[in-house]
């Protein structure tokens, strides 16, 4: 295998193993606490909402902007639920879906600026994040609205049922079947659409891995994600949350990778000129980037204050930065034009596994800032550094 290659490898799979270590080491250092059921589960339940967000921070990163608005949206579309569900009695079906609009109107009304306009969307939603906290102190004053009704909570904090009852596991004791075979598919399904990738890749005569190269990481994959359904399934099932979360990404991962909309949007951020010399209607793409941007804020801030089961002035404060540092710590390209799903929500784990983890071994919040910060600048510092390399090898 050829330096670069080498390189590519490591560019493209160092985030997951880095992520694999950071687990170890924090498993490590907590005696095993890291990894039990109850824990994973709280992992997942609450860091939801940044999750969600780096889903479509991650889009906007790859066309070469940035969004500063999406903890103040996640507040202003919390306190709008809130208001439409708790003070004015809606049904919650029809609450929900008005926050959802109200989401992509704010995305449209940030996109239009940035596409159509012309200003830069650093300042478009650094504006965006003052009107949007003003907006929810104005709803909101200083106190807090709630509670939300059962199944928003259910949504946010719920676990799916034992449908098909428990099968033991020997020293592990019992778990849900259902959930263990959802946790099968789920195996079965990442497979299939790898080795199509692959197959594709082959017949477009590009270089794949080796197939004991392949067979390792399908490995390495499916270990993963029957450890971490066994882990729930032991504990109190699939959290509903996880479940919106796995349907987001993969239809997310399927609209990047198969769709011209998500090859328009690599395009973009990776050479501005050359999309548009190729007939890409770059403010239109722009445009809808940020309008997805928003309705994905709408769900994070619905999911956020039904966990909490009110609307707070304070929600969402730092969330932007959270979903920012998910992306880049995911392989995000500070230039544009590179980064993925999976990767974001690997980054955004990364950060949610260092709270976590710091936080069973009682260490003070400025040292898990720290820790946090480093791990942000090493991601980006790789990202230079592989980049160099790859120059300096062709």
């Amino acid at each position: 295998m050829s330096l670069g290659g080498l390189s590519l490898n490591l560019r493209s799979s160092g985030i997951y193993i880095a992520f694999a270590l950071i687990v170890v080491l924090f498993s490590v250092l907590t005696d095993g606490a890291m990894l039990q059921p109850q824990n994973i589960s709280n992992i997942i339940v609450q860091n939801s909402y940044v999750l969600i967000l780096a889903i479509g921070m991650i889009l906007v990163i790859i066309a070469g902007h940035i969004d500063l608005s999406v903890g103040s949206v996640v507040a202003v579309t919390g306190a709008l639920a809130a208001v439409l569900m708790v003070n004015m009695g809606l049904p919650w079906p029809l609450a929900l879906l008005i926050t959802l609009v109200a989401g992509a109107l704010i995305g449209a009304w940030q996109g239009y600026w940035i596409a159509y306009f012309g200003i830069p969307a650093f300042i478009v939603t650094l504006a965006g994040m003052l009107l949007f906290r003003a907006l929810t102190l104005t709803v909101l004053g200083n106190q807090g609205i709630g509670p939300f009704p059962d199944q928003v909570r259910t949504l946010a904090n719920g676990f799916t049922n034992g449908y098909l009852g428990n099968i033991g596991l020997g020293p592990l004791g019992g778990a849900d079947l259902f959930s263990l075979l959802i946790g099968i598919v789920a195996i079965a399904g990442m497979v299939a659409a790898q080795w199509r990738t692959r197959n594709a890749r082959k017949g477009y005569g590009q270089s794949v891995e080796p197939i004991a190269l392949f067979v390792l990481k399908m490995a390495a994959g499916a270990a993963l994600i029957l450890f971490l359904v066994v882990q729930l399934a032991r504990f109190k099932n699939l959290p509903w949350v996880l479940v919106l979360l796995a349907v987001l990404v993969l239809a997310y991962s399927l609209m990047a990778n198969r769709t011209v909309f998500g090859r328009q949007i690599y395009a973009i951020g990776g050479n501005l000129q050359a999309a548009v010399m190729s007939g890409v209607k770059v403010k239109s793409v722009v445009f809808w980037i940020f309008v997805n941007m928003g309705v994905l804020s709408a769900i994070a801030g619905i999911i956020f204050a039904g966990r909490l089961n009110q609307a707070g002035p304070t929600a969402g404060n730092s969330f932007e930065l959270d979903a920012i540092a998910a992306a880049f710590i995911g392989g995000a390209a500070v230039q544009g034009g590179v980064g993925k799903i999976v990767g974001a929500i690997t980054g955004g784990l990364i950060m949610a596994v260092i709270n976590n983890g710091m936080s069973l071994i009682g260490s003070p919040s400025e040292r898990v800032m720290l820790v946090k910060g480093a791990v942000l600048l090493a991601a980006v510092a790789f990202d230079v550094w592989t980049k160099r390399r790859a120059g300096a090898a062709r």
